[in-house]
């Protein structure tokens, strides 16, 4: 979702000199492979946005493999851009890399004050691995290396399997087979109550060729719309645009996952980059593309 939109972005500012790899293409958890193409194509700018993913059902099943497979695919890009000598190279973390407990909205130099919420540490770990990693390259070695912080992101090329997605694909799947199946109900996990911050991709994708422009510092830096929405309100939205007209179900004996979750990016917002995608008009744009593409 985040690599295709970054391209999309790029030729939209009249870069075309793009190099892009499927996964049955190249695998980055190979370290021979990923040097060699490196080695290779020698490209001068690098958007580490591949990473193994998932919602909150992977996350608790599968935190070994999203640590691991993380961990391989951001130090091999990360220590070939060093070998080829990249012009610069931005990594991609997680909101999710802050604390639990971290002061809200979170701040940057909240980044190890405290440990990941517990269902998605694997993931967590990973992502702040590759940052610090990255930060790591540029003390020792002077090397171009920045990275932020998005906060949760949606839009086209989303995951909607139910079993892998995040919360906004996971709602629109589900409320599309609910009326499409004429279900009375639909059954959502949490109470409703967690607050979250959402950002379409494409404005994602802005921002990351914003700061390959405009930003060098060794501290990431955060991505965010700065603005909140409960779980409850948001499922509220998703139900009204799939045109969904039955009742809501929050189960209490799943997991919440963090109460809230609002990055402060008031850092960037300074720079000059704002999100221009209204949550609302973000979804309708997710939903008519999963209309023509997945249903």
């Amino acid at each position: 979702m985040v690599g295709s939109a970054i391209v999309r972005r790029l030729k939209k500012h009249s870069y075309n000199n793009i190099l892009t790899k499927t996964h049955v293409e190249l695998d980055l958890t190979n370290q021979k492979d990923t040097l060699d193409l490196f080695l290779k194509e020698k490209p001068d700018y690098v958007f580490i946005a591949a990473a193994k993913v998932g919602g909150i059902q992977e996350n608790i099943k599968y935190p070994a493999d999203l640590l691991h497979i993380n961990l391989m695919i951001n130090s091999n890009i990360i220590q070939a851009a060093y070998n080829i000598g990249v012009k610069k190279l931005l990594v991609l973390g997680s909101s999710c890399i802050y604390p639990v407990n971290a002061k809200q909205p979170i701040k940057e130099n909240e980044l190890l004050n405290g440990k990941p919420e517990k269902t998605n540490e694997g993931y967590a770990i990973g992502k702040i691995a590759a940052i610090e990693l990255s930060k790591l390259y540029r003390r020792q070695y002077n090397a171009p290396f920045i990275s932020c912080m998005p906060t949760n992101i949606y839009g086209i090329n989303d995951n909607f399997n139910l079993n892998a997605s995040h919360v906004i694909p996971a709602m629109i799947r589900k409320f599309y087979k609910a009326k499409v199946a004429g279900c009375k109900e639909v059954t959502l996990w949490g109470d409703g109550s967690p607050l979250r911050e959402f950002l379409y991709v494409d404005d994602l994708a802005e921002a990351c060729i914003f700061l390959m422009d405009q930003y060098d510092d060794d501290e990431a830096i955060n991505i965010g719309s700065g603005e909140e929405i409960s779980i409850n309100e948001l499922a509220n939205i998703i139900k009204k645009v799939v045109g969904y007209e039955g009742n809501l179900i929050f189960d209490i004996t799943k997991p919440n996952g963090n109460p809230r979750k609002l990055l402060d990016s008031s850092k960037i917002h300074n720079l000059g980059w704002r999100h221009q995608v209204s949550l609302q008009n973000g979804i309708e744009k997710t939903y008519n593309w999963f209309l023509q593409n997945i249903k």
